[in-house]
């Protein structure tokens, strides 16, 4: 073994190369031999990696060419060790690929964060796994091929996060803009671990290889000048070629000190792996091989060896609770996570079938695996011997580069189906348009100095010849090339390789008879009331509905209330689309009732909930769950929010779920909750000693004030008969002086409730109001601090549609229109229990029919004879009473009289009820049904 510290090994194989770039860097570099000593370090770079025992495979994330190097480099070495450049806690996940169809993600997944920033919760960790590449060549041949051990040896995902900076860990946060297909948010906010990136970091190196390539993006040019040479060379060739690339994008990268640190101490982490599992197994480094990206192989840090170096001492993890498994991924998602070019990963995947049917190499697949073509299991050759490892980069970097020539029937095929798949999107598109993306296909490729146009060359033509100034359906021209160029291939985790919480969700909803594991919305019709075991299958739904994204369960007929039973329900179900949120709840716990339990005690004991979150939280319970003791618990902590409460902004939605909860206990259970006895009872003291302060602050606003006495009206004989005292509530009015017109109304609304103010001297202040010009500016604000007031006192409902008429009939056109507004706002904001509560009154108070609208009196104008009955209808009531005297005295019995009508004359009778005709109404009003 040999160490990087020192001098390489004798080789003489690069010192020609060494010499030539020496000598080219003089001949076009003026100043310091800065770029000989780059030159000359990158051939350093190449001579130390083969120089190692252990052998260096590089390879570059998702590379077709890197895919079918490792295939044949595999069979050829047969290595009894493959050390894996991933992380390490990874390595239980990969036995579960077999029951997988690719591609898939290996994710870590930690919800219990300790040691890291809250605000960075929840951590998530993904490692994209395709066919097309070589980490899953090495996977499937180590676990496919007896006695050959894999070993992952990169950072745990907790070190990822550990050695992440700050701008590097995404924000957690609501989805952000939404993407062109949803298969590219299946890794939602994880990082990715890439294996073998191989990016330029210097941006003007870039856009230099960019601009003379004649491309767009860096995996076009990757395509063009690296996949393609690459494809059918040796391994020779490939070594020390993907070697060479790493130490150029290496030794180019910006000073950025600590990005360099994080490298290598990456490299020093998997170096100390390798040599304990060594030491520990006594391998011998030669029947080793170890895959890492070709940014790592060209390593200079001192333990690049593997003995005779001192070993890394390694941070010990964080605390945070780490859940592993695998989740759907796609082409699109990769694209997307890695910043790779639209369609990129799809090209790939076509290219790597191409490779395998020109070089006949078989690759190596799971066995048993779903999505791959069943390959003859074939035993292993005999092992090759390694080559001499001469210098093959002289030969591959003064070779010309190879022409293709013109595939004109794979051409002609593309230009037909994408004019094919331009007419089934509702392009007017056709075999001219055809002919023309052929012809420019060609034109592009020449300009560009190809001979053969590649995917992109025909790309662009096709955006130029079939895309004209819009997109008639939901996929434009560019979406149509990638779709048929490979398609966006979609990943599925097998039910065997779900958590246990997938599992049972998808056992407990057979009863469906639905395909839910596969991809796409399917209808479920749920006749409870002729299956009553279809129930539980609904039970589950809603709780999916609450815990997983919009779409992966959404009910399209029926609804969830408290104290009612299902009878019939719709569904739409896309469990399969959202299999990743699935899989993501199935780390959280292992049922769904347990997930739904943890997320409403974290949310009610969230630092910032409010009482009306936490009541929700007791609302969701007793909805979803029927669980006592945990809507008890949950009620406990509303009742301490709320007593430790300065504020008023939740009064509107503690007095909503409130009378909810009140009414849904009062019918299903014989007595009420304790829990719900001691909110109310606390509650009223607490609104009692905020109503002074309520009354007068800016910040609060006239609904929360209203909400607040409509809890103390509303729950006013609960609270009484728990002990509470009214007198709380009587000082709390007299020690309110509010200012705002709207709290004023307020105000007096409140005194009526408590009888301290009559409807005459509520409305002779009105009247007063509207009289005074100073204060008819303002009379708008009262008249909503009315309508609020409906809230706690319902009773005022005649009394608002009065005022509201007067005004309407009174104010001025400059003071009335602009007010119209805020009272349709007023109505809107409250207007699901306010609004028809004024509708049904002002139906009873005007006239039905035109007609009888233009001899209409109000009857707030009328004079007090005028509202009594005409004379001869008295008479008729007057007499009809008079011969049913027995009437009269089940009336006085029901008020508590004794005395018996049948005992008095009829004259005296008939006298008395025409003195006092209103007593004759009364009585028909009382005993005329409604």
């Amino acid at each position: 073994m040999t160490a990087s510290t020192g001098a390489p090994a004798a080789r003489q194989g690069f010192d020609a190369l060494r010499t030539q770039l020496r000598d080219a860097a003089a001949a076009f570099a003026d100043g310091p031999d800065v770029l000989a000593d780059i030159l000359s370090g990158i051939v350093d770079d190449v001579d130390r990696a083969l120089a190692e025992p252990l052998e260096i495979f590089p390879v570059c994330h998702h590379s077709p060419a890197s895919a079918v190097a490792m295939a044949r480099r595999l069979r050829e070495k047969q290595p009894t060790v493959v050390y894996l450049e991933l992380c390490e806690d990874m390595a239980p996940l990969l036995t579960e690929l077999r029951n997988c169809r690719l591609p898939v993600a290996v994710q870590a997944f930690a919800t219990e964060v300790v040691g890291f920033p809250a605000e960075w919760a929840p951590l998530s960790v993904v490692a994209p796994i395709t066919e097309a590449s070589a980490e899953y060549q090495a996977i499937a041949y180590a676990l496919d091929s007896p006695g050959v051990e894999l070993v992952l040896v990169d950072r745990s995902s907790d070190h990822v996060y550990q050695w992440s900076p700050r701008e590097d860990v995404p924000e957690t946060s609501t989805p952000a803009d939404p993407a062109p297909e949803e298969e590219a948010v299946l890794h939602g906010e994880a990082i990715g671990v890439e294996i073998g990136d191989l990016r330029p970091r210097f941006a003007e190196l870039e856009e230099h290889l960019l601009h003379h390539g004649r491309v767009r993006h860096w995996s076009e040019w990757w395509h063009q000048y690296v996949e393609v040479p690459l494809g059918d060379g040796d391994h020779d060739t490939y070594r020390q070629v993907m070697t060479l690339i790493g130490s150029l994008f290496r030794r180019l990268a910006p000073g950025d000190a600590r990005q360099v640190r994080v490298d290598e101490d990456r490299e020093r982490y998997m170096w100390t792996r390798m040599r304990e599992h060594l030491a520990r197994t006594g391998t011998d480094p030669a029947d080793c091989l170890y895959v890492c990206g070709a940014f790592h192989a060209a390593s200079r840090v001192p333990e690049f060896g593997v003995a005779g170096a001192d070993t890394f001492e390694i941070s010990p993890p964080s605390g945070s609770t780490w859940r592993h498994g695998l989740i759907p991924s796609s082409h699109a998602a990769i694209e997307a996570q890695f910043g790779l070019a639209g369609g990129s990963v799809s090209i790939a995947a076509t290219e790597w079938a191409k490779y395998l049917k020109r070089s006949r190499t078989t690759p190596f697949r799971l066995a048993g695996q779903a999505g791959t073509k069943r390959t003859p299991r074939k035993g292993l050759p005999a092992p090759v011997p390694d080559s001499g490892q001469g210098d093959a980069l002289t030969g591959f970097l003064q070779r010309p580069p190879v022409l293709d020539a013109l595939d004109e029937s794979e051409l002609l095929g593309w230009s037909v189906e994408i004019v094919r798949a331009a007419r089934r999107n509702g392009y007017l598109a056709s075999t001219a348009d055809a002919i023309a993306v052929f012809q420019t296909s060609i034109l592009l490729a020449g300009l560009r100095d190809r001979a053969k146009p590649t995917p992109y060359d025909f790309q662009d033509a096709a955006i130029t010849c079939i895309e004209k100034d819009r997109v008639p359906g939901r996929r434009d021209v560019q979406r149509l090339v990638e779709i048929m160029m490979g398609g966006d291939r979609v990943g599925q985790v097998g039910y065997d390789a779900l958590p246990p919480l997938a599992r049972d969700v998808h056992d407990r909803l057979a009863p469906l008879n639905l395909p839910l594991q596969q991809r796409g919305v399917r209808r479920a019709l749920l006749d409870i009331a002729s299956n009553p075991e279809l129930e539980a299958c609904s039970d589950l739904l809603w709780m999916l509905r609450y815990l997983l994204p919009a779409g992966a369960a959404r009910p399209i007929m029926g609804e969830r209330r408290l104290g009612e039973r299902p009878i019939q329900e719709s569904w739409d179900l896309a469990l399969g689309t959202h299999q990743r949120a699935l899989i993501e709840l199935g780390y959280e716990g292992v049922g769904v009732e347990q997930v739904l339990e943890q997320r409403l005690r974290r949310a009610a004991h969230h630092p910032r909930a409010g009482a009306a979150v936490v009541l929700g939280t007791v609302e969701d319970a007793t909805l979803y769950l029927r669980s006592p003791r945990l809507s008890a618990e949950l009620g406990a902590r509303a009742l301490d929010v709320l007593s430790a409460e300065r504020g008023v902004e939740g009064a509107p939605e503690v007095l909503t779920r409130i009378r909810r909860l009140l009414a849904h206990h009062r019918t299903a259970d014989a007595v009420l909750p304790a829990w719900i006895e001691s909110f109310v009872k606390a509650g009223y003291a607490h609104y009692c000693t905020l109503l002074p302060t309520a009354f007068v602050d800016d910040d609060a606003t006239a609904p929360q004030v209203a909400a607040m006495l409509g809890f103390l009206f509303g729950m006013e004989s609960l609270a009484l008969s728990l002990g509470c005292d009214r007198s709380q509530l009587e000082l709390a009015l007299a020690q309110a002086h509010p200012r705002d017109p709207d709290r004023i109304a307020l105000m007096w609304a409140a005194q009526v409730q408590l009888g301290e103010l009559s409807r005459a001297e509520l409305r002779a202040r009105c009247d007063e109001l509207l009289s005074n010009a100073l204060t008819l500016p303002a009379y708008p604000r009262y008249l909503s601090g009315f309508v609020h007031a409906l809230e706690p006192v319902p009773g005022l409902v005649d009394f608002v549609v009065e005022v509201v008429s007067t005004a309407f009939a009174r104010l001025p056109d400059r003071l009335l229109i602009p007010w119209l507004p805020t009272l349709v706002a007023t109505l809107r904001a409250s207007g699901t229990h306010l609004a028809p509560r004024l509708t049904r009154e002002a139906a009873r108070t005007f006239p039905g029919t035109l007609a009888a609208l233009d001899r209409w009196v109000p009857p707030w104008l009328q004079p007090d004879d005028d509202r009594r009955p005409a004379g001869r209808h008295t008479d008729a009531r007057v007499r009809l009473l008079a011969s049913y005297p027995g009437s009269c005295t089940a009336l006085a019995e029901l008020l508590g009289y004794e005395d018996r009508w049948e005992d008095s004359s009829p004259d005296r009778s008939v006298t008395l009820l025409a003195e006092f005709p209103d007593t004759a109404v009364a009585v028909e009003a009382l005993m005329s049904p409604r």
